[in-house]
């Protein structure tokens, strides 16, 4: 019996080692196979990504560029000619105004005026001095006229250096009524002058007169 058992442990022994030599084998020949296969697999990619990219690849020829840079000068336009200024109005003559005033009749009423010229204009006088350009007959009052009054009333005045008068008073002994002041004042006012020259210069005259006379006309 004892033979048995031992022979029985042998054949297990030699069972054994025939399995791991099969296993070594297999083990082996697996370990071969892998590697075999990363190998194949690692070639066949290189090969298929340098088959696909192959024919993608572009070659760039850099040409210089030529820097240089032609400016276009501009002509400024030619500006339009300037028009003609307009002729100058002439210089009105005052030298040549006739000094003399005519009687001034008033429609609205049956009155009439005289305007004197008296008050230092002489025709004899140089042409420094002043001489009378404008000369307003005076309104005749509404109380005269219908009182049928008439006279005269001398107003004294300056004639300034612009020709224009200022300061005008009424010389009371030289006026037959007050009822004529105010309309003899308003219309010395507005008299205009061409101012007496000396040296040059415009100078103001004191001192001058001028009657106005009132007569109402007769139907």
């Amino acid at each position: 019996m004892s033979l048995t058992i031992n022979q029985k442990l042998s054949s297990n022994q030699s069972g054994g080692l025939s399995r791991v030599g099969i296993g070594l084998v297999l083990a082996a020949f697996v370990t071969l196979s892998l590697f075999w296969l990363m190998q194949y697999l690692i070639d066949t990619a290189d090969r298929t990504l340098n088959e696909q990219t192959a024919g993608n690849v572009l070659d760039f020829v850099r040409v210089k560029r030529d820097e240089a840079i032609e400016r276009r000068q501009l002509k400024p336009k030619k500006p339009p000619p300037p028009e003609a200024p307009p002729p100058q109005p002439p210089t009105p003559q005052l030298d040549n105004l006739n000094p003399s005033a005519n009687k001034i009749a008033i429609t609205a009423v049956p009155v009439e005026t005289e305007i004197a010229m008296t008050g230092g204009f002489s025709l004899g006088v140089g042409e420094g001095d002043y001489l009378p350009i404008v000369k307003v007959a005076p309104i005749y009052p509404s109380r005269a006229s219908a009182r049928g009054l008439e006279g005269f009333c001398v107003v004294e005045y300056t004639v300034t250096k612009l020709g224009t008068t200022k300061d005008p008073v009424v010389v009371e002994s030289q006026c037959t009524s007050s009822v004529f002041h105010r309309a003899s004042v308003s219309a010395a006012l507005k008299f205009k002058y061409k101012p007496r020259i000396l040296d040059g210069q415009a100078v103001e005259v004191s001192g001058v007169q001028n009657k106005f006379t009132y007569e109402l006309l007769d139907d």
